[in-house]
């Protein structure tokens, strides 16, 4: 089966073609076994491991990718100008490490390490440590790295580890069918998203829902320059990625997304190639000639990419009231902030 069969596919069963009923009675066994753990740790059969720092939790409630990456970034920047020390944590999605926890360097292997973690040490300058078992990796950085602040990339799903703050990232696929697991791409009900503490949506208008959610914010994603896949020290502006036509290829939870940034920035596109999210990209993706492609695929085709390939790095820009409800919510959780930028 070819890539863009496999990702029709995908979105058909994403939003919910008929033949999904079949698998309605392992969406409610899925629903009960979910709802009995959240069940158990709500009683106290089950405990939260709290650790010595305040935890964010960037997460959705959807499967795939939907810009959760740059909404961690954004966070870690804005309160490392402020003087904090700002601690990154992942589940390290296909990542092979010997150890856990990691502690990610830039220069990893993004095979070994994940493509994200990577991603996020190059941008963030900031700890970042994966581990499967989130609390570990938690208290690793609080505890042995002295980090004043945590920043989980997703795990909302991950109750065995107290959280402060929970933040939702949303795109344009929002719940998709609506349905849970696996009929659907739901990991929880849409009840969810009024328990959060925010909602981050990856789209250029404020969705609308039928029920209540918590409070909305618009994240903008500005581009910067196109910069070399091989050597990130070159930058090409814009005029002259323009004066030839370009393949694309995007592993990540929504391609056509990126695609669609690229046309609406005047690129000709020859090919437009989408991948599974988290694609392991080999030579034989990359095409010859002028190839686009996504930050968090560069991590990974750094070693082989040939000279004209480029990526696209993005940073989120949000409102100066999410950061505002973000820091009520830490400062309840006695993280000292001056709203003036100072620690």
């Amino acid at each position: 089966m070819s890539q863009s069969q496999s990702k029709t596919n995908h979105d058909k069963w994403y939003f919910g073609h008929p033949l999904v009923w079949l698998l309605s009675p392992f969406a409610l066994l899925f629903y009960f076994i979910s709802a009995i753990r959240r069940l158990l740790f709500k009683i106290g059969l089950k405990k939260a491991f709290k650790v010595n720092a305040p935890v964010i939790v960037v997460g959705n409630i959807s499967v795939g990718g939907n810009g959760k990456t740059p909404v961690v970034l954004a966070l870690a920047d804005y309160y490392q100008k402020q003087g904090i020390k700002v601690g990154i944590l992942s589940r390290g999605y296909g990542a092979k490490s010997p150890e856990y926890p990691r502690l990610v360097k830039g220069e990893d292997d993004a095979s070994e390490v994940g493509d994200e973690p990577r991603l996020l040490a190059i941008r963030s300058q900031c700890d970042v440590v994966i581990d499967p078992v989130r609390a570990r990796g938690a208290a690793y950085l609080s505890d042995e790295l002295h980090c004043d602040l945590i920043i989980c990339d997703d795990g909302l799903q991950h109750y065995a580890l107290h959280r402060d703050v929970e933040i939702v990232v949303m795109d344009d696929r929002k719940v998709g069918s609506g349905y849970l697991l696996p009929m659907g791409p739901l990991r929880e009900g849409q009840w969810r998203l009024g328990t959060v503490d925010a909602l981050v949506h990856n789209s250029r208008s404020m969705p609308t829902f039928s029920h209540a959610v918590a409070p909305q914010y618009l994240m903008t994603l500005v581009p910067g320059d196109f910069t070399s896949v091989s050597n990130r020290v070159r930058t090409s502006p814009l005029e002259e990625i323009q004066k030839v036509p370009c393949s694309a290829i995007a592993g990540i939870g929504s391609p056509q997304r990126f695609f669609s940034q690229l046309k609406e920035m005047g690129i000709q596109l020859s090919s437009a190639t989408p991948l599974a999210d988290h694609h392991a990209i080999t030579r034989s993706d990359i095409p010859n000639g002028r190839v686009l492609m996504t930050e968090k695929d560069a991590v990974k085709a750094a070693p082989f990419a040939h000279n004209d390939c480029w990526f696209l790095p993005v940073t989120a820009h949000l409102a100066p009231d999410f950061f505002n409800l973000v820091n009520v919510k830490l400062a309840k959780a006695g993280l000292k902030i001056n709203q003036d930028g100072q620690e």
